[in-house]
């Protein structure tokens, strides 16, 4: 059983997914919690990592860490996506197990569902038909991830737990308009957009500070500035958005997700989502709100959160990905746990956040 002292690795600590249950942790009480930033600890380098667990011996482990992006990185950075994420997973798991950890959580994603899954998606469509094609690598690394969990706990009675969690937003989300998921860019996008409308140079300089594009910073001559945000579809009167707008999303409040996966290590066994013994299959948990709004909807909410005065375009010339991605969350809900933050409401909170953290 998981106590308040009990050593605690989060792995992935400063990221969206791993600060949020950091700090669910903390508020919970937890007092032994240990992190490490990328340059203090290297989870590619199996050497790196056997050390770092022959030190701290932790007694549970959040795996948090990941090589994450949106559709444009997905795509473009396959063979990224898929190395990488597969030596994280590999070099954290096995170190589990040569220590013995009493207990795992593994994070992965929805997107390990088939393309045309039927909706909502629950825990048996895993593995019934073929993936989406844009993040089909990163995709096959989380299943990967979770069948190496679900192996050990059949072979060698460990208790790792997979949960998929639906798109999350929230405190410390990526706002890099290359290589963010779609609700920070869109936030970020329809907040530059309207500060160039209303001429605010010191709002946009500010931004590209915190958060420059491709080396372009506030620093830059407006000229720079103006031609690097218009390629990323930013303009002073509109706004272009890939894709044609239809395509419904999921999204989940991260510190939700983070309040999820701590219920989830401290009341749930793997022994508890066993369903047949002859064939142990499909143990993972979604983890998400089981409600979706089209991208043209999310638009024109961040649209009237923000209060921006722009026009909303869509370019359908650029790939939509997945038409629905809803889970199913019936497990989770059964199991004693259910989301209360509803996208408007998480909307609004991180615009304010993002606003606050320029």
């Amino acid at each position: 059983m998981i106590s308040k002292s009990s050593k605690i690795y989060v792995a992935g600590h400063r990221g969206l997914v791993g600060s949020a249950i950091w700090k669910n942790l903390e508020k919970k009480g937890y007092t032994n919690l240990i992190g490490r930033t990328h340059k203090e600890l290297d989870l590619m380098n199996s050497n790196e990592v056997a050390r770092f667990f022959d030190e701290k011996k932790p007694d549970f482990v959040f795996l948090a860490a990941a090589h994450v992006g949106g559709i444009i990185a997905n795509n473009n950075y396959r063979a990224d996506f898929i190395y990488r994420n597969l030596q994280i997973q590999n070099n954290v798991i096995s170190e589990s197990f040569r220590h013995n950890v009493k207990k795992l959580l593994f994070l992965g994603s929805t997107c390990i569902y088939p393309k045309e899954a039927s909706q909502p998606m629950s825990e048996d469509s895993l593995l019934t038909g073929p993936l989406e094609y844009t993040n089909e690598p990163y995709a096959i690394a989380k299943i990967a991830g979770l069948k190496m969990c679900e192996s050990f706990n059949i072979q060698y009675g460990t208790n790792y737990i997979a949960v998929m969690p639906t798109n999350l937003y929230g405190p410390n989300d990526n706002f890099d308009l290359e290589k963010s998921h779609v609700l920070p860019a869109m936030i970020r996008k329809i907040h530059l957009s309207g500060s160039l409308l209303n001429n605010d140079w010191n709002i946009i300089k500010r931004d590209l500070n915190a958060r420059p594009v491709e080396h372009v910073t506030g620093e830059s001559s407006k000229e720079e500035i103006v031609a690097i945000l218009e390629k990323y579809g930013i303009s002073d009167k509109f706004v272009k958005l890939w894709g044609t707008g239809k395509p419904f999303r999921e999204f989940l409040w991260s510190e939700e997700m983070a309040d999820a996966c701590v219920f989830i290590m401290e009341k749930v066994d793997f022994a508890d989502l066993i369903t047949d013994k002859k064939e142990i299959r499909n143990c993972h948990i979604n983890i998400g709100t089981g409600k979706e709004i089209s991208i043209r909807d999310l638009a024109y909410l961040i649209k009237e959160t923000i209060g921006y005065k722009g026009e909303i375009l869509f370019d359908d010339s650029k790939p939509d990905g997945t038409i629905r991605k809803l889970t199913d969350v019936t497990k989770l809900n059964n199991l004693g746990w259910k989301h209360k933050i509803e996208v408007e409401e998480g909307v609004e909170k991180l615009y304010n956040w993002y606003i606050q953290n320029i």
